[in-house]
């Protein structure tokens, strides 16, 4: 099936393009962006250009920061396209209600997609949680911001969601693997004096049946990178590692470990979006999202020393 991949940013040179080259389910046959391109592959700088010339292409692939996004994704739904979202899916939540909507109005497949509820021992973590009475679960996601994310500015700026954006990863998998629903009840957002968006988190969640939901982010992570979620229950403890590619349980791993953390997750997208253009089929589960938008508003923002990246000049 062809596809076109419209954002060719880090993520779609990491992960995305080498998903699709590796599988037997996609061509891709078009890139839109006003930067990057694919050696071999048609490039647009313009969508609106690209939609109007090639009607052959039946699927786009947004790659965007969030705020741009939408547009993007209203163009390609009401010109008839099935539109694959990266994460998160759109800047606010009305936005991502109304794509949803365009896609249902025009029997179009949308997926927006969590990639680390991808991760391999996701599935397994789930399952071993399904039976379980849980009594606390505790996120640890801690990361160098400069190692994932060098000089993107977007994510400062209104809309970027600062340490959410790797911070929603973690709910993902949280919203993937617990039985219930749960909400957020209270929050700390550390805010850089010079930034727009929060550089950590602390996170408090309710839980329909007492149990202990906290979740701490933190981009100002060197060395070691951190991406844990732990969980005591009535009949042990299950540790997830590395974001999901390892499982520990009451303290002994349960399977091998890919070498890789990140390996098999944009396979596994992209073979989703497959199924669902097959059959038309709409997967928007925003609960990952919903987490974001309410901490953005109880939280308590305090002031925290200036961030500058690389490439920044510190004021003298």
């Amino acid at each position: 099936m062809k596809l076109a991949l419209v954002g060719i940013g880090k993520i779609a040179v990491d992960q995305h393009i080498p998903a699709i080259k590796a599988s037997d389910q996609w061509e891709l046959a078009a890139t839109v962006s006003r930067q990057g391109s694919v050696s071999g592959v048609a490039t647009f700088t313009d969508f609106d250009l690209f939609l109007s010339q090639r009607p052959d292409i039946p699927v786009v692939s947004l790659c965007l920061p969030p705020v741009p996004r939408f547009d993007y994704a209203a163009k390609a739904l009401k010109a008839g396209r099935h539109v694959m979202l990266e994460k998160p899916p759109g800047a606010t939540l009305a936005e991502c209600h109304t794509l949803t909507r365009l896609a249902e109005d025009n029997g179009l497949s949308l997926y927006a997609t969590w990639h680390s509820r991808e991760a391999d021992k996701v599935a397994m973590a789930r399952s071993w949680l399904a039976d379980k009475t849980l009594r606390s679960l505790q996120v640890t996601w801690k990361e160098d911001v400069c190692r994932w994310h060098p000089n993107q500015d977007w994510i400062w700026q209104p809309g970027g969601m600062g340490v959410f954006d790797p911070g929603i990863n973690a709910l993902s998998i949280v919203t993937q693997i617990l039985p219930v629903d749960i909400h957020l009840r209270d929050a700390t957002l550390m805010v850089p004096e010079n930034r727009q968006t929060p550089i950590a988190a602390d996170l408090a969640f309710y839980h329909p049946e007492g149990a202990r939901i906290s979740a701490a982010f933190d981009w100002r992570q060197k060395g070691d990178q951190i991406w844990t979620i732990e969980a005591e229950t009535d009949q042990g403890t299950l540790t997830l590692l590395d974001g999901g590619a390892r499982i520990l349980i009451d303290g002994r791993e349960a399977d091998s470990a890919d070498g890789n953390p990140l390996s098999g997750e944009y396979p596994r997208l992209y073979e989703n979006m497959a199924t669902l253009v097959a059959r038309n089929g709409i997967d928007a589960d925003l609960r990952p999202m919903v987490h974001v938008s309410d901490a953005l508003a109880l939280g308590r923002r305090v002031a925290v020393a200036p961030f500058y990246d690389d490439t920044e000049s510190k004021p003298r």
